[in-house]
């Protein structure tokens, strides 16, 4: 394994993303001034003029800052995220049942520089219901996972400054919402043509090189470095068979979704200097400009960057269209008439209730219960203030009445309808209903939950 020296050569970041990193440096509050070049080549730089000359400062011993207190942490952080084992098969109860002892160890291994991660454990996920494509996620083994977090909790408060305020992907305080209601502001200011962006493979084809000269801008701990790259080129186990990685950062790593923020902030700040406006969340990002040709300019751009990233748009994905056709953006279909949960969402939410909906079982509370976690899950996250899906969630809600009847009398009739009415659902087995989660804004500006246009919510009767 390479070891990236402070002295390294670093990749031409915006000035801005590249300012000072240590404490000293931001407490100063004054940037430190360029002597003149001299004319002669052959001529000496007095001793006063090197002080003054503005170094590149990158941060040092952060392997130093790996203490108990911050992999315990890393650990509980990793207990949240729950997860299945690795290669090892060693579960997350497994290892907390010796736990001190396996984070004593293993801050050794990652402070002495001896830490080895294990390959991923290979799996493959269908990309949307029906669809005949595979995702590829990489599941690290426990330790591993805690090791990232550990990594990543370093690594995050040096970085994550520097982000750009258009960057909404896995930084603490943004979200999607936000990253939603940011676009729909710029809509409004009149920015209603948008280049819909979409990388090609972005996990699996970004270069080793670029991720570790990316990180070496602004770290200059060597250990720390050979962690990031080990986890890198840990390599995959699939149907028993070792695969080496030699690019790409594997999707179900815990560190994976900070590399993708640190190598795309290139990318945000580009085009913050080119002077466009856009929204980006993880790989996932749009563009929004006032005429065709500064939408085709910008592809123009993204293009460029990106090829110096050693990544491409996808042609087939990547179009230029407007807000008034409408176009798709983190699971909504945005456009200037409606802002509804995408058809890809739509036939993701009823292939979860299909698998808890399968007539030949009996509904009983467990079914209830589950299919209530589904339902505020997906409410939770479509039904916004800036939403409009109220009526495609009654018909969702008619429809999951309808898979319940089928499984209750072990038929498919339309005059079960009189004998299981809407109001049943909810008063006998306390089925939550999508429609109940929509809010509306009163005279006075306040928002209030919809009561629905049939059956007993939890705010009252409809009438």
């Amino acid at each position: 394994m390479r070891i990236v020296s402070a002295s390294a050569k670093a990749p031409n970041w915006p000035a801005r993303a590249l300012a000072g990193t240590t404490e000293d440096s931001r407490v100063s509050g004054q940037a430190k001034k360029h002597p003149p070049k001299p004319d002669d080549p052959n001529s000496v730089v007095t001793k006063r003029e090197r002080h003054t000359m503005s170094k590149k400062v990158k941060v040092h011993s952060l392997t130093g800052r790996i203490t108990p207190k911050l992999m315990l942490e890393a650990f509980r952080a990793v207990r949240r995220n729950r997860g299945a084992a690795g290669v090892d098969k060693v579960s997350i109860a497994m290892f907390a049942a010796n736990l001190e002892e396996n984070l004593a160890a293993l801050m050794r291994d990652l402070k002495a520089g001896t830490f080895r991660p294990l390959p991923l454990r290979r799996v493959h996920i269908p990309k949307g219901p029906g669809s005949k494509k595979l995702r590829p996620l990489g599941i690290p083994v426990v330790r591993d996972r805690v090791a990232q977090e550990v990594i990543r909790r370093l690594l995050a408060p040096i970085f994550e400054p520097r982000f750009h305020d258009a960057s909404f992907g896995f930084i603490p305080g943004r979200n999607c919402h936000q990253a939603i209601e940011r676009v729909l502001e710029l809509h409004r200011q009149g920015h209603t043509v948008v280049l819909d962006a979409d990388i090609a493979g972005f996990f699996d084809n970004l270069p080793h090189r670029v991720i570790m000269e990316a990180v070496a801008a602004e770290v200059a701990d060597g250990n720390l470095l050979n962690l990031v790259e080990g986890f890198l080129t840990a390599g995959v186990m699939e149907d028993g068979v070792f695969k080496p990685t030699t690019i790409g950062t594997p999707q179900g790593g815990v560190i994976s979704p900070l590399l993708a923020n640190i190598v795309l902030n290139h990318l945000d700040w580009r085009l913050h200097e080119a002077g466009y406006h856009f929204v980006r969340y993880a790989d996932d990002f749009v563009v929004v400009c006032q005429t065709d040709r500064q939408a085709h300019e910008a592809r123009t751009v993204v293009e460029r960057v990106l090829d110096e990233l050693g990544l491409q748009l996808s042609p087939e994905k990547t179009k230029v269209t407007g807000f008034g056709k409408g176009y798709e953006f983190l699971g909504f279909f945005l456009s200037s008439r409606s802002r509804r949960m995408r058809e890809k969402s739509v036939q993701k939410f009823k292939a979860k209730i299909r698998e808890l909906t399968v007539r030949k079982r009996n509904l009983d509370a467990e079914v209830v219960a589950k299919l209530n976690r589904v339902i505020r899950g997906t409410a939770n996250y479509f039904a916004t203030g800036f939403s409009t899906c109220r009526w495609m969630f009654q018909k969702l809600d008619s429809w999951l009445r309808m898979r319940l009847r089928c499984m209750k009398l072990k038929r498919k009739n339309y005059n079960d309808n009189k004998k299981l009415r809407a109001g049943y659902f909810r008063r006998k087995l306390s089925l939550l209903t999508l429609e109940e989660f929509c809010t509306y804004r009163t005279a006075r500006g306040e928002a209030r939950r919809v009561i629905p246009r049939c059956g007993a919510t939890l705010v009252g009767v409809a009438r």
